[in-house]
């Protein structure tokens, strides 16, 4: 019998969510550009425009602030890298802290695009939330992404006094993109350990192996948001050695890497590529929870506005998450 999580083909006709085939016919009717058809800054402000009608708001927390990450070296520019953390209380004591990385492709997306979601996440996680905003290609080609998040990691772990927290571990978390950079800083941290333990890996939708083709690929690759034309375009902007582990992580080996949860979505052209990282962790013995949302396009996590069943997906992840922190915080501990 072939494993659950393994690569499969989707059905001749999947189902989709009635507000997902609203959502789609919608975007049919919209005139204008693509954003595989214009330049980065356009595309970044199309983006930004479109989360702020189609996500959540921020809504109450008790801190919302922004910081600056100290440049790890001279690449990286000498304003440092910018960052921002969502916390539901002021006052904390000694926990784990989320380090968030946004999706995009590595060329759209910013601390904005994804404020809502990390606010969401600050308040049910019960954890400060702090969202990293990496250098984007074309203007910083791989591997500056990866390279930024690896810093800010380091960074956040060892404690900085700006943050008024006590950090005793990192759950590396992001969507899309981010999700892929998550995955390569929890390998980067396992290769080298940071001064506190990546205690969680949190993905969604994460991209993790251009070395062969997937069948969801070829099945999802028009008509469902996330199209091969914006794919190509992220890509060659991006400019990553898909042969690298900072550029597919599958390349590398997943044993010692710390425990996971991953969330692909149905109707998702890279969802073979989450549904493979998966099995690849299971096997080696990690544990991990795997949530597959059915029915659903890439990018659902900054659509709940316009897609009321992402509030669900959302909810289902960040609690699999939560879960997931206390089990290893408590194995740690132990």
């Amino acid at each position: 019998m072939p494993d659950a999580l393994s690569p499969s083909p989707a059905p001749s006709r999947p189902w989709v969510r009635p507000d997902v085939t609203a959502f789609l016919a919608y975007l049919d009717t919209m005139a204008g550009p693509r954003i595989h058809e214009l330049d980065a800054p356009a595309a970044r402000s199309m983006y930004r425009a479109t989360r702020e009608l189609a996500d959540m708001p921020v809504g109450e927390l008790a801190v919302v602030r922004d910081v600056v990450i100290p440049a790890a070296s001279p690449a990286a520019g000498a304003g440092g890298i910018p960052a921002r953390l969502f916390d539901a209380r002021a006052d904390r004591g000694p926990g784990p802290v989320v380090l968030f990385s946004h999706g995009g492709g590595f060329v759209i997306g910013d601390l904005d695009t994804h404020a809502g979601f990390c606010a969401e996440a600050a308040r049910v996680l019960d954890l400060p939330v702090l969202a990293i905003d990496y250098r984007l290609a074309p203007e910083h080609p791989w591997p500056a992404a990866p390279d930024d998040c690896e810093a800010a990691a380091r960074w956040l772990a060892t404690g900085p006094a700006m943050l008024e927290r006590e950090v005793t571990g990192l759950v590396l978390m992001g969507d899309s993109a981010g999700g892929t950079l998550s995955i390569v800083t929890a390998m980067a941290l396992r290769d080298a350990p940071a001064a506190v333990p990546v205690v969680m890996q949190a993905t969604v939708y994460p991209a993790t192996d251009w070395t062969r083709p997937y069948p969801s690929f070829d099945i999802f690759s028009k008509g469902y948001l996330l199209t091969e034309e914006s794919m190509a375009w992220f890509a060659d902007a991006y400019r990553a050695d898909p042969a690298h582990p900072r550029g597919s992580p599958m390349a590398a080996t997943v044993a010692g890497l710390p425990p996971a949860v991953v969330m692909t979505a149905g109707l998702d052209p890279i969802r073979d590529q989450g549904r493979a990282y998966a099995a690849a962790l299971i096997g080696a013995g990690i544990a991990v929870t795997y949530r597959e949302a059915a029915g659903t396009i890439h990018g659902f996590t900054t659509l709940r506005r316009a897609l009321p069943s992402a509030v669900g997906d959302v909810a289902e992840f960040l609690a699999a998450v939560k879960a997931g922190t206390m089990a290893a915080t408590t194995r740690a501990a132990a």
